[in-house]
């Protein structure tokens, strides 16, 4: 792990996944907060009269995908990574994980702890997360960045390719989707399923250490975990129906920021992004494959304040 985050089993009564090693990240601290009935888990710190980022992960990570970003935001920012329902050390309910329902638990957190308006950045699942929460919660932002992620309905293809240059970034999608079957055959082999992705989806396969892949995979293998993620994949379809019933009355207005890669899964985030919003720009990360902020995380904070700087002041 690196150096400035040390591992501890430090109790906390409100932590609904106390078996689950609770990793530090130094000049941030965790809670716990209730959104709708649930416990999500969020680390926070940085100036806290700056602005506010909201940091968001996805599958197979938690809000540790963040942490070689978070101290350079801090640096200008209020920085808040929220590990989503079932991700990390929040409550895994049962239930559904479309992902307006999920925007609205991220929500409800961040009233509950004042957070009255903020920037959105979010990868993967996570991307789909605040997209939809761009759709319902578009006043309470400045401005959203989405990290090389098909949204359902609206960017992820409706079928999955089986041209083999291509069908290994998207297989998962179909398989996530039988019933009982991935549970069957991931329960107890966690760690190898987990570490595929993250060694197959990077440029470099030595992105991720073994202690990293380790850390990810726990938090799926712990308390449901592995359920609550599939369940993002179950409910696309419900995502899906609710994005296109939102944008049926109007697209978004909020600035959006699409980061691509150069190996990522999405070759132009913006370009795929702008049928359905009026503002949006884009940034390129060279250098790197699925997993940016972990394989270029000084470019994603220089690509993330340069976006904010741009926006006017209101």
């Amino acid at each position: 792990m690196n150096d400035d985050a040390t591992a501890s089993n430090r109790s906390c009564d409100q932590n609904p996944v106390p078996g689950l090693p609770l990793y530090d990240l130094a000049g941030f601290t965790h809670r716990w907060i209730d959104a709708e009935g649930i416990r999500l888990h969020a680390v926070e710190g940085g100036r806290p009269a700056g602005p506010t980022v909201v940091l968001l992960a996805g599958f197979p990570q938690t809000w540790w995908a963040w942490r070689k970003v978070m101290p350079g935001l801090a640096e200008r920012f209020h920085v808040i990574a929220i590990d989503l329902p079932g991700q990390g050390h929040s409550e895994r309910p049962r239930g559904s994980y479309d992902t307006h329902t999920v925007a609205s638990r991220v929500q409800a957190a961040l009233d509950a702890i004042n957070v009255p308006k903020y920037w959105l950045v979010a990868h993967d699942i996570g991307a789909w997360v605040a997209f939809s929460l761009a759709l319902k919660y578009e006043e309470r932002l400045h401005g959203v960045a989405l990290l090389d992620a098909g949204i359902p309905g609206v960017t992820l293809p409706d079928s999955i390719p089986t041209d083999p240059e291509r069908a290994w970034k998207t297989w998962h999608f179909a398989f996530h989707l039988v019933p009982e079957l991935p549970e069957t055959l991931l329960t107890g082999r966690e760690r190898e399923y987990v570490g595929w992705f993250l060694k197959a989806k990077t440029l470099s396969p030595n992105t991720f250490d073994g202690a990293e892949i380790d850390h990810y995979a726990a938090a799926i293998a712990a308390e449901g975990g592995l359920s609550a993620s599939l369940a993002y994949y179950r409910d696309a379809a419900e995502s899906a129906r609710k994005n296109h019933d939102a944008l049926e009355r109007g697209h978004l207005t909020v600035p959006v920021l699409g980061i691509s890669s150069s190996h990522g899964s999405i070759p132009d985030m913006a370009a795929s992004i702008g049928p359905w919003a009026e503002n949006v720009t884009g940034a390129f990360i060279p250098e790197a494959g699925h997993f940016i902020p972990d394989e270029q995380p000084d470019a994603t904070v220089d690509a993330l304040t340069a976006f904010i700087d741009h926006q006017p002041v209101e």
